[in-house]
């Protein structure tokens, strides 16, 4: 029997093992399809809304944060604008600062040219009256000289002194008044 027998083909199984590796494999296929096919496509559901809600979360946070980054550029401008008001506003009150401390220079200014003027208007009149002592003064010795006579009565030396010192301002007087006059003529 055995030399009856023909040799089998080592890649094709014999036909027993074949019937019951269809059957074990159908009921393999079977279990997989009802039990286990179920939960894998469960699965891969709830990773694709997963997936999907985590896209739609990006889009929204994306969104979000672009929203979020216009107010800031929104706030910013706005920051940048007060800056640039408050600037304007502090050069305005800077150059009204300096024309109020200008003007008050200006009046102390005037207030020292006028009480300087007036000090010197003072320091004149003591001058001229000074002077016009101290020329009386001499005038009467002079004239004491002169006549050959004491003119130490105050009376009479006031009235001498007076009339001395008039002759000289009308002298004065007439001479400044045709200087003048000549100078406005030659003009």
């Amino acid at each position: 029997m055995a030399e009856t027998e023909v040799p089998q083909n080592p890649l094709v199984p014999p036909i027993p093992e074949l019937v019951i590796g269809l059957i074990a494999f159908a009921i393999v296929f079977f279990f997989l399809w009802k039990k286990l096919l179920p939960s894998i496509n469960k699965v891969l559901d709830e990773r694709r809304e997963a997936i999907e809600g985590g896209i739609e979360k990006a889009d929204a946070a994306q969104q979000e944060a672009a929203e979020v980054l216009q107010q800031y550029k929104d706030q910013l401008a706005e920051a940048r604008h007060e800056a640039a008001r408050l600037r304007a506003d502090a050069q305005e009150q800077g150059a009204a600062l300096i024309a109020e401390m200008r003007a008050e220079g200006q009046r102390q200014r005037e207030e020292i040219i006028a009480a300087g003027h007036a000090q010197i208007e003072a320091d004149r009149k003591q001058a001229a009256q000074t002077l016009r002592q101290d020329v009386g003064q001499l005038a009467t010795e002079l004239a004491g000289k002169l006549v050959g006579e004491s003119l130490e009565e105050h009376a009479r030396q006031s009235r001498t002194i007076d009339r001395f010192l008039d002759e000289l301002e009308a002298k004065a007087d007439s001479t400044a008044g045709s200087d003048g006059a000549e100078s406005g003529a030659s003009r």
